[in-house]
């Protein structure tokens, strides 16, 4: 059949991420007559990490669209689409169907822990939750006549859910405000939904009483899973079946590295800003130095199992987002000042919560630190491991704690800053002991904060 049609090129599903083995259609951007140029966006895509944009990288003509937006597990491959040059005729594509462009494959069966977390390791780490150890689909040959695109080219976009199209500030705005962005009517272009649109929202008035008492209203709402909701479920629940946690906790002093973050900042001229949260990164990657075992991870190697220690401090960083938690990287902290950490760690957290951030910036790691400072109810908690990795540190907020007074002629108390810090560890890789010493090393660096700037 494909011999009746015009010249002609098959679009398929593109692999947006270096774990996407499938995603699903999002909304169309062109319609089947369109002219397209490269950068143009041809349509967006729900992956394993995000919502994105994917951007066709040659000219031609929207000849037929063959999933429709909705569309669910479409594995990567898969054809979507049909481009022609300009000047063909578009009308001989009405009858084209999948099996006309070669036919498609099922998706790969997903199984727990089968998808890699947004701070997965490379495929090639040698972790048994690095994605090279997860089964892949095998790619299926193509027809002969139609071509498949090799563009894959996309820009993340981040997403409280696959539908409506809403932008970043929009989306995090309804997700402060508890607004069902869905019931939201967009003012944007081509119907997006803006920050104007959530502010403006309200809700629609309830029924009349005799109404909902004759009728069995549902008492509660089921929201669909995103994909990257199912892949934070998997990964953690995998981290608390595979890896033996145990917790450390202690009690911090911060009154001397408050002061000093206020001097440093004070003497800044607006070139940066440091936050508590730089100090305590800094500190991780000093302990982890100081005690490497910590800065370790579990790994098999062609079927020997090995215990990988990093000469690097990479700290992941946990950071909320609309679509779910990620960990972008700050690389090689033992290396770097604090004002630098700083600039870093804004630019990937924005980045992050905007979607923008690329595989290689939250792939890997060797530490991760969860901050929960800001919330000020937060006395301390504890934090799950972050698989390959063999530690995590979890802070709490500041509180300020009566003490006995350090001068000898006072016998009266003075006011601390003090912060509760637990680490989680895993014990294949960190005995106890090591654990400890490794909030040791933490503590005193945080409580002598100028050891830091040596």
């Amino acid at each position: 059949m494909d011999q009746a049609f015009p010249p002609h090129t098959v679009v398929t599903m593109p692999a947006l991420s270096p774990t996407m083995t499938s995603g699903n259609i999002g909304t169309w951007q062109k319609a089947a007559g369109d002219v397209i140029a490269p950068g143009d966006v041809l349509v967006e895509i729900e992956t394993d990490k995000a919502q994105m944009d994917f951007e066709f990288q040659e000219d031609g003509v929207l000849a037929k669209i063959l999933k429709d937006s909705g569309e669910k597990d479409v594995a990567v491959g898969n054809p979507i689409a049909v481009m022609v040059e300009e000047g063909t005729d578009v009308a001989a594509f009405e009858s084209f169907t999948l099996d006309d462009a070669g036919g498609e494959k099922a998706p790969p069966a997903k199984e727990s822990g089968e998808e890699a977390a947004e701070s997965s390791e490379p495929a090639d780490s040698g972790s048994q939750t690095s994605p090279s150890t997860l089964p892949k689909s095998e790619p299926k040959e193509s027809a002969p006549e139609p071509q498949g695109s090799e563009s894959s080219g996309g820009r993340l976009q981040t997403s409280l859910e696959r539908e409506p199209s809403a932008s970043p500030a929009a989306k995090a705005l309804a997700l402060e405000r508890g607004v069902p962005i869905k019931k939201v009517k967009g003012t944007g272009p081509g119907g997006r939904i803006t920050k104007q649109d959530i502010e403006k929202y309200k809700p629609e008035t309830s029924a009349a009483p005799s109404a909902l008492a004759g009728s069995a209203a549902p008492t509660y709402e089921d929201i669909p899973a995103s994909s990257m909701r199912k892949t934070i479920a998997n990964r953690l629940q995998q981290s608390m079946n595979q890896n033996p946690h145990y917790f450390v906790a202690a009690t911090v002093s911060v009154t001397k590295l408050l002061k000093l973050r206020q001097a440093l900042n004070s003497s800044a001229d607006g070139k940066y800003k440091l936050s508590v949260n730089d100090f305590l990164i800094k500190a991780s990657a000093v302990a982890c130095k100081k005690v490497p075992g910590v800065n370790s991870s579990w790994r098999e190697i062609d079927g020997q199992v090995v215990i990988r220690q990093h000469n690097t401090v990479d700290v992941s960083v946990a950071v909320a987002t609309p679509i779910g938690l990620m960990t972008p990287i700050v690389k090689g902290v033992e290396g770097l000042g604090l004002s630098s950490i700083s600039a870093q760690v804004k630019d990937l957290g924005k980045r992050a919560r905007d979607g923008k951030l690329k595989p290689e910036e939250y792939q890997g790691g060797t530490f991760t630190v969860s901050n929960m400072g800001m919330n000020a109810a937060i006395d301390r908690f504890t934090a799950v491991i972050n698989p390959p990795q063999a530690g995590i540190l979890a802070v709490g907020t500041t509180k300020k704690v009566a003490i006995p007074s350090s001068a000898e002629e006072d016998n009266g108390v003075e006011w601390d800053d003090q912060v509760v810090v637990t680490g989680s560890f895993d014990h294949k890789v960190v005995d106890g002991a090591v654990g400890g010493e490794w909030i040791r090393e933490f503590k005193k660096v945080v409580e002598n904060p100028l050891e830091m700037l040596l």
